[in-house]
């Protein structure tokens, strides 16, 4: 006779906690409503494998130091946003991280880029991607820092890795000429391979005399806004309304 008890407890020890749960599930159902072997077995793989996946989405957003808390679900879509939701559908399934395009959000303060954002990158995390949140004044410092303690070069080696970068509030603050250098590096280690999600108040037409190196300008320019997804937010800010 199958001793249940042990089973659940082997399935514990081997950190099988889905199918542990299924199982248990399965045990409480009278004897004329429980599955079949085979459905049993299917049922416990599928409980297993939904665990996994929920514990890598916690895991990846654990690492991913997301600004805000956001979802697909909550971001506003109107035509006063400039923004549709057909569009956020269309990055919703996140194909623009497996194929290596950009995201250029731009907008007034307060209208929602960073959630925007955050809710995209919130996205790629669920559907199985690595995610790093970068606030362009903490990411200038991380680079002083990591010049400092020696470790730049494995810096910029784990970001070039990460499938999705988020550079958030770009163009608040002056940059000096090595971080311009630091973030052309970046950029080219990324182009073509991996995905990057930039916002910021200015315009992107502002942007090359925000960089105001003409050279250094047009080869960051060249890597980051190449068959990149423009979106414009307009409208009042939204922080007027909680």
């Amino acid at each position: 006779m199958i001793n249940t008890n042990a089973t659940l407890e082997q399935l514990e020890q081997l950190r099988l906690n889905g199918m542990a749960q299924a199982y248990r599930g399965a045990l409480a159902l009278p004897s004329h409503e429980q599955p079949t072997s085979h459905e049993l077995l299917a049922r416990l793989v599928e409980a297993e494998s939904q665990n996994r996946t929920g514990q890598r989405t916690q895991m990846y957003l654990k690492l991913s130091k997301l600004r805000y808390d956001a979802v697909i679900e909550q971001v506003q879509c109107s035509p006063a946003r400039n923004f549709t939701r057909d569009e956020l559908l269309s990055l919703s399934d996140c194909s623009f991280v497996q194929r290596s395009e950009n995201i250029l959000i731009t907008g007034a303060t307060g209208c929602g880029k960073s959630y925007l954002a955050c809710a995209l990158g919130r996205q790629a995390c669920s559907l199985g991607y690595k995610v790093y949140y970068l606030g362009m004044n903490r990411f200038i410092e991380r680079l002083i820092l990591a010049r400092l303690d020696g470790s730049y070069i494995k810096l910029l080696n784990q970001l070039e890795k990460v499938p999705l970068i988020i550079l958030d509030d770009f163009g608040l603050a002056p940059l000096d000429h090595n971080t311009k250098l630091t973030l052309l590096q970046l950029l080219e280690d990324r182009y073509g391979k991996r995905a990057t999600i930039i916002t910021s108040q200015l315009p992107v037409k502002s942007w090359y005399q925000y960089l105001d190196e003409p050279t250094l300008a047009d080869a960051i320019m060249d890597r980051v806004s190449g068959s990149a997804h423009r979106i414009e937010l307009k409208g009042e800010s939204l922080r007027k309304k909680i």
